[in-house]
């Protein structure tokens, strides 16, 4: 039987939640301290890039990389959909407009044509999303810009780990932001990296950062709790009685959440340039000490629930996929929902375009202007790869999902 597993809450383990303690027994070190270069150098190497600008979202990244991209006001950004709000919110933030990009629906990222089609004279950049940790074609995507003359900025939250051609996701294009959100690969709570090459781009982006307030004590010490709190509630045995509780606390949860009201509804929270802290920078260099394990992990549970019968996003032939959960397309979502529930905290990214938007026309998208993505948004259910799911579970979770879909 499949044990009550959750979506998120298996990056971290017991070290960490030591390591968060002893953080928050030395509150002077919490927001500053040499961890934090020290994780911008590790972080830079792991993905081959030569410069790594670390802030307190990966939002605030693409922020600073738009406004070193000398890309604001009247300018347009190509932004693939399904994504989340505080994309496009960084773009509007920016002075840009976002221009939305239908998916294809056998791997959930950009479909270059309909991006051909929604270029302008004011089109400066690309974002490419490598959804879900699957990698776009980025020899297309290349291909592309070039012809139409914009930048290529990719969106790398989801793909840590990744692999195209041989190098990490995240090195190709002029610049990359990752995330390290309690729900992505590896987790400090919060956090975002933006990378470049580019040493110019690199001084602007920490010019920008030097700009940015740091986060308070206190907020820096939520942060931790939060950690410590997620990997003791999603602990398998534990997580059948918390999640329902952790519901019902609902908006009175007293530990911050990844996204604000104010950025549901499209607009710039005060506190939104915001840097990142020493204590999270600790964490993060844990683990990405231990991301190769993590990325082999996830890559044997994807496997097993394609084993399976669950079928994997269509993946280019030169790219190794590092699934951060794993995409299912279910003729009846509530339907999966109900059946798994059970047996597992089913994920739902994405139930709408813009992903936690108040609504999609709180970022500037048009009803019916992408069908493929409000399809994937009435349909996709996603299941965990984390290091706590065993392949039996992914083998079980699979019957099940199976099942539903064939009744």
């Amino acid at each position: 039987m499949v044990r009550r597993l959750a979506i998120l809450g298996g990056t971290t383990t017991w070290g960490d939640v030591r390591a968060a303690l002893r953080q928050l027994a030395v509150p002077g070190r919490l927001v500053e301290g040499p961890a934090l270069p020290a994780y911008e150098r590790a972080f830079a190497d792991r993905v081959g890039a030569a410069h790594a600008v670390a802030f307190a979202h990966g939002r605030v990244g693409l922020y600073g990389l738009l406004r070193a991209l000398g890309i604001g006001e009247g300018d347009e950004v190509l932004v693939p959909v399904p994504t989340h709000i505080v994309v496009p919110n960084a773009v509007r933030y920016a002075g840009a407009r976002p221009v939305y990009v239908d998916c294809r629906l056998n791997t959930y990222n950009t479909d270059l044509e309909e991006a051909g089609r929604s270029v302008g004279p004011r089109t400066r950049a690309i974002l490419v999303q490598h959804t879900f940790g699957n990698p776009a074609d980025l020899d297309a995507v290349f291909a592309f810009a070039e012809r139409h003359g914009i930048e290529v900025v990719e969106d790398c939250v989801h793909a840590l780990g990744a692999t195209y051609a041989g190098r990490p996701v995240g090195s190709f294009g002029r610049a990359a932001f990752f995330s390290t959100e309690e729900t992505k690969t590896i987790s400090t709570t919060m956090g975002g990296v933006a990378v470049t090459d580019d040493g110019q781009l690199a001084a602007a982006l920490r010019a920008f950062q030097a700009g940015c307030a740091p986060p308070s004590r206190w907020l820096v010490g939520r942060y931790l709790l939060k950690l410590i709190g997620y990997h003791l509630l999603t602990q398998p045995h534990l997580h059948r009685l918390t999640r329902p509780l952790y519901e019902l606390a609902g908006r009175r949860n007293p530990l911050p959440g990844p996204t604000t009201e104010v950025e549901r509804t499209g607009r710039r929270p005060p506190d939104y340039e915001q840097r990142f802290s020493n204590a999270q920078a600790v964490l993060g260099l844990r683990q990405l000490r231990r991301l190769e394990g993590n990325v082999a992990h996830r890559r044997r549970i994807a496997r097993a629930y394609a084993a399976a019968g669950l079928k994997p996003p269509a993946l280019p032939r030169c790219a190794d996929a590092a699934l951060v959960r794993f995409p299912v397309w279910v003729s009846d979502r509530e339907a999966a929902v109900r059946a798994l529930s059970a047996r597992t905290v089913v994920g739902l990214w994405f139930t709408s375009v813009l992903e936690e938007a108040a609504s999609p026309q709180h970022g500037g998208y048009e009803d019916g202007s992408c069908p493929n993505a409000e399809a994937a948004a009435r349909h996709l259910i996603n299941l965990p790869t984390h290091q706590r799911v065993r392949e039996a579970d992914a083998r079980a979770l699979a019957e099940l999902v199976r099942a539903v879909d064939a009744g």
